[in-house]
């Protein structure tokens, strides 16, 4: 039976990954193995760059946090060698991070996420992998918004042109038709 300071310590980390799930907007869930240790660091810059907190914790640890915060279907991922990654910002950016990896490294496999309460398997997490981020969304949806005006704006400009080149030629028509009539 491990003594009370090991288990005060294993209570202290599920609360504490407890939290950071809480407070997060999504998180990945993958098997590590096989992956070298420069390929590792550089998954491991581009998720701290991209503000992603990622994690060796024991599977043990791990569930009883997922339990938790209402993702116990994780649980059910947690075999053999895995790691989690948590985005506090950004749901989209640990998928988008990890999916590259899953795909240059064949050990290296994506098991599981969750995003806005929901759990996600590997096919889940791959699909929210490859929604593209919110600046190039919000950029499609404000171009989809302007072009009909601009296209309204060019079709007006248009209009007013063709009346104005038209409206000169159109009064010496009036005033040639008019003239035989009077005669």
């Amino acid at each position: 039976m491990p003594s009370n300071a090991i288990l005060e310590q294993k209570q202290q980390a599920v609360a504490e990954l407890t939290e950071l799930i809480k407070a997060s907007a999504g998180g990945v869930i993958v098997n590590y193995q096989g992956i070298t240790v420069d390929k590792d660091t550089a998954m491991r810059k581009a998720l701290r760059e991209a503000g992603v907190k990622y994690m060796v914790v024991k599977n043990s640890l791990t569930g009883r946090a997922c339990e938790n915060c209402g993702y116990g279907a994780l649980k059910e991922n947690l075999v053999g060698m895995t790691a989690i990654a948590i985005s506090e910002k950004d749901p989209i950016a640990p998928a988008k991070i990890l999916k590259e990896y899953d795909e240059k490294i064949e050990s290296f496999k994506i098991l599981a996420g969750y995003c806005d309460g929901e759990v996600l398997d590997a096919a889940g997490v791959k699909e929210l992998a490859d929604i593209p981020s919110k600046e190039v969304l919000i950029a499609k949806f404000l171009g989809s918004i302007q072009s009909p005006v601009y296209k309204f704006a060019y079709a007006v400009k248009a209009v007013a042109e063709k009346l104005e080149e038209g409206a000169a030629p159109a009064e010496e028509t009036e005033a040639v038709a008019e003239a035989p009539a009077e005669a």
